[in-house]
């Protein structure tokens, strides 16, 4: 007998080659088959017509961590019918204490932030200081760690080390580029692409070096495309909001503390400290993401409201701009490789608990547009990012692969539902409530012990082998 039985939907799976009316059956957790009228008796059928089903969502760039916005990260991407996601920075501690409150039955993979002023005390941590904090991190669960060098810059020389020792450590390593050097534009990105030397490395949102603040921001596309096309070693993702993330806080001197948000702020004229802070705030140019607690997510404020919060808050606050031009989201979501797979592999949102968990909302435009096929649009947001977490079980509805699925309404672009390992998260924007402060974590088998630990289920992975792209489908 099958657990669950979704009849009637479309079903999109690139891997397997389907596209079109199908149903899904779905039996301890796993697909149990996937074809037209299947027979046989379930516990509960869901009749789905009308609706597009896929393998589950999964977001390859959030932040969990109460430090950039709030602790309903989780909560928001359930209800925005992402099954599985990598947190892109942490704290470590900080997501695995809310999990019990905040948890909404997803699976999560977190890597731990590499930066000062916050996990090293200065820019030159030495090798030793990398290597414990690796260390500790995979051994408290993390799947690896993240260089914040766009906000928070490491040294360059310090930068290429650490991506050495994480690799070393057999840690998955990913970059928001950016050193002492250079900032968070093309001209780092073309750096890191330099120091990571062949090695695999997931370098951060392509589209965030591609606004225009060196060259044309469609010239620096071009550089962008040509990079990852000549060092297939480096995985990546972009996003489609117009909208950062970053924080706004500034330090004694009343200086911004990240070089993003003074990045930022000289965009769109303002100085690069509490005063620019606080006109731009005035001006709806920056916005402060603060907690909405009656509807359990993060939201954004901007002019008097935001003044308020920002000051109230000591600047200490997550903030946002609407900073991403259009055309080069657009070109990089679609970019190909001479051998046909995309050179941006997958759809990302940089958001969880920053409220711009759009890939359905927004990404699905690109489809609408024919930017994207929907099986490519599937691809980019459940395959391809499978691939690069090293989960071999998800992204895709093969017989025994897991029953992590997510239905929405294609014309309306909405999510309908959202089910991991065969369990409803989601149902109409309402998350299962016998799911709360539960969730899977990601991680290496030298953090099972300690995941299981506390309760949660560990899916282990081994972030050093390769990863197989994929043409596009």
């Amino acid at each position: 007998m099958y657990d669950l039985l979704l009849q009637n939907a479309r079903v999109v799976d690139p891997l397997n080659g389907i596209d079109g009316i199908n149903d899904v059956a779905v039996e301890d957790g796993k697909i149990a088959a996937v074809g037209k009228n299947l027979t046989g008796p379930a516990k509960k059928c869901v009749d789905l017509k009308g609706y597009v089903l896929q393998p589950g969502i999964i977001d390859s760039h959030v932040h969990l961590g109460t430090m950039w916005g709030s602790p309903y990260g989780q909560w928001m991407l359930a209800r925005n019918g992402v099954t599985t996601c990598l947190d892109m920075a942490g704290p470590l501690d900080d997501i695995l204490d809310n999990i019990p409150q905040y948890g909404a039955g997803i699976n999560v993979a977190i890597l731990q932030f590499a930066s000062p002023p916050f996990t090293f005390k200065t820019t030159t941590p030495s090798k030793e200081e990398m290597r414990s904090l690796i260390d500790e991190s995979l051994e408290n669960g993390a799947l690896g760690v993240k260089l914040l060098g766009g906000h928070y810059p490491l040294t360059p020389e310090v930068s290429s080390e650490l991506i050495r020792t994480a690799l070393e450590r057999r840690a998955y390593v990913a970059w928001h580029a950016g050193t002492t050097a250079h900032g968070s534009n093309i001209e780092g990105m073309q750096e890191a692409v330099e120091m990571a030397d062949g090695n695999p490395l997931h370098l951060a949102h392509i589209n965030a070096y591609c606004r225009g603040a060196v060259k044309n921001d469609m010239e620096e596309v071009s550089i962008a495309v040509d990079l990852l096309k000549k060092n297939p070693n480096i995985t990546c993702e972009s996003y489609i909001s117009p909208r950062n993330g970053t924080r706004l806080t500034c330090g004694a001197d009343g200086k911004i503390q990240s070089r993003v948000t003074g990045n930022c702020l000289r965009h769109f004229g303002f100085s690069e400290d509490r005063e620019g802070v606080r006109a731009a705030l005035l001006a709806r140019k920056a916005f402060v993401v603060y907690d909405d607690k009656e509807d359990g997510c993060s939201a954004l404020a901007t002019g008097e409201e935001a003044l308020k919060i920002w000051k109230d808050a000591g600047t200490d606050v997550g903030g946002s701009f609407n900073i991403n031009p259009p055309l080069p989201r657009i070109a990089l979501a679609q970019a190909r490789r001479d051998d046909g797979s995309f050179v941006v592999d997958a759809i990302s949102t940089d958001g969880g608990c920053i409220p711009r968990n759009v890939i359905l909302e927004q990404g699905l435009s690109l489809v609408r547009l024919d930017v994207l096929t929907l099986s490519e649009f599937v691809q980019k947001t459940s395959l391809n990012p499978a691939r690069i977490l090293r989960l071999k079980n998800k992204g895709h509805l093969t017989m025994g692969a897991d029953a992590d699925i997510t239905v929405y309404d294609l014309q309306r672009q909405v999510p309908k539902a959202a089910f991991v390992a065969g369990r409803t998260v989601m149902w109409d924007g309402k998350l299962n409530p016998e799911l709360k402060g539960q969730a899977t974590l990601i991680c290496t088998e030298r953090g099972q012990r300690a995941v299981e630990a506390r309760g949660l289920k560990a899916i282990v992975v081994d972030p050093g082998e390769p990863v197989q792209r994929l043409k596009a489908f």
